[in-house]
């Protein structure tokens, strides 16, 4: 592993100790970046279940016609997507949790869809 993998994962590991003791019972908008896609998932912390989860992966989301998942395009679908599975599954508020990446381009694209499609965090 990579130094800067660990780095990254210790910030993650950080962050969600921070969100589970700060969360008022509130689900989990948890994101993960790859280089080609872009997952987000609303994680239920008390049951240990997901809610709900979309990516870049799902059917039509690509934004440039099937061919990239990794752009700020195709992560604004996703969290619009994200948005409409939580209002569906009985959740509108969050707490987001950036996973260790820093809240720019796509991871804030994605929180800004999903905010705009009706999520509260």
């Amino acid at each position: 592993m990579l130094k800067t993998d660990l780095l990254q994962a210790r910030r993650a590991r950080r962050l969600r100790y921070r969100i589970k003791h700060t969360a008022h019972g509130r689900p989990r908008l948890s994101v993960f970046r790859s280089s080609q896609h872009i997952y987000a998932q609303v994680i239920d912390d008390a049951q240990g279940v997901t809610l709900a989860a979309a990516s870049t992966l799902d059917q039509g989301i690509r934004a440039d016609g099937g061919k990239s998942g990794a752009n700020v395009a195709a992560a604004g679908s996703v969290g619009k997507l994200i948005a409409e599975r939580a209002k569906a599954a009985g959740v509108t508020k969050v707490v987001f949790d950036r996973g260790g990446y820093r809240y720019h381009g796509r991871v804030r694209a994605l929180a800004d869809a999903a905010r705009e499609a009706g999520l509260e965090f």
